[in-house]
């Protein structure tokens, strides 16, 4: 059973010669969908090398966040777990590759660890989350500490916050599944 709460979207594209246009956000749909959301800021990231991990992070109500994350160049491995206590998923992890050639997107709802690792060099992320961030409630988790599946070929490159995230065994989660934080 994949966690609940997580939501894969594949944006209509429209394709020509010139090549393709596709809306990535639109608040109508996302209603429709059943998910709402408003988003307050978007965040970019660029990974060098293949193998860059980055992650599991989260951010901590008050100030936790959704996300919609997108690959815009190169390749990546996103995971999302569920980190939300009482959850028939916690700690379940669900993951999908996503690039601009498959044009999908990942909905990660408050209460998910979230991270990824770069399958191609120069691997290029955007996303956009409901709430600012804030330093204060910014955490993360160990990335090899859940039995995750993570595509590597060898040691991650990582960065010291995430070399030095505790495990998840004894992670205490600020997150109540229900709760919307």
């Amino acid at each position: 059973m994949d966690p609940v709460g997580l939501v894969v979207l594949e944006p209509r594209r429209f394709s020509d010669e010139r090549g393709y246009f596709e809306e990535t956000w639109n608040r109508r749909h996302f209603d429709d969908a059943g998910i709402g959301v408003d988003f307050v800021q978007d965040n970019a990231s660029m990974s060098i090398q293949s193998g860059t991990l980055r992650g599991l992070h989260f951010q901590a109500p008050p100030h936790a966040q959704d996300k919609l994350v997108r690959c815009t160049r190169g390749a990546i491995f996103d995971v999302a777990v569920d980190i939300r206590r009482g959850s028939p998923t916690y700690g379940r992890w669900s993951g999908i590759e996503l690039t601009p050639e498959n044009g999908r997107q990942f909905f990660i709802p408050k209460g998910f660890l979230h991270g990824f690792v770069t399958l191609l060099p120069r691997s290029e992320v955007q996303y956009k989350c409901s709430d600012y961030y804030a330093p204060a409630c910014d955490g993360s988790v160990r990335w090899d500490s859940l039995d995750i599946d993570w595509p590597l070929e060898g040691a991650p490159v990582l960065s010291a916050k995430d070399a030095d995230a505790p495990a998840f065994a004894g992670f205490q989660s600020p997150f109540v599944f229900g709760d919307n934080a």
